[in-house]
């Protein structure tokens, strides 16, 4: 019986330990995500996403549409490259499913005057996370 509970303590202590990695994974992905948006370091920024990952937000327009990494990373293209934005990020949580993961994020745009929650979806993929899928919400009372 007291082989069964630490062979049981054993297995638990290593599945958090992995869970533990791998949410660090996903963070250094998240951190490109956030500082390529925040600096505007397009190549990072691109280098977060899946190719064919798709981001379903709300243009300047007001109209909830789809795009794609290379399109949400043209919203940027126009800012000083390297100069920080004003775009203050905040990782919130991290859930990992094996090989899945979803995160939550805080971007809060110069002086809080708005604040988004980022929600993504990510996929591992060899010994890296992607972003496969992001969407947003305003939350601040504007």
């Amino acid at each position: 019986m007291k082989h069964r509970i630490i062979i049981a303590i054993v297995l638990l202590a290593t599945q958090f330990s992995i869970a533990q990695s791998e949410a660090s994974l996903i963070e250094k992905t998240l951190q490109k995500y956030m500082e390529g948006s925040s600096y505007v370091k397009l190549e990072m920024l691109k280098s977060a996403f899946t190719d064919n990952g798709t981001l379903y937000l709300t243009g300047r327009d007001g109209l909830f549409k789809r795009y794609t990494p290379n399109e949400y990373v043209d919203f940027f293209k126009n800012a000083e490259k390297g100069k920080f934005n004003g775009r203050d990020a905040k990782v919130l949580a991290i859930e990992v499913v094996k090989d899945i993961a979803t995160a939550k994020v805080e971007i809060a745009g110069p002086e809080r005057k708005w604040v988004y929650i980022d929600l993504f979806l990510l996929k591992k993929f060899d010994d890296a996370w992607k972003i496969i899928s992001k969407t947003a919400t305003r939350v601040d009372d504007n």
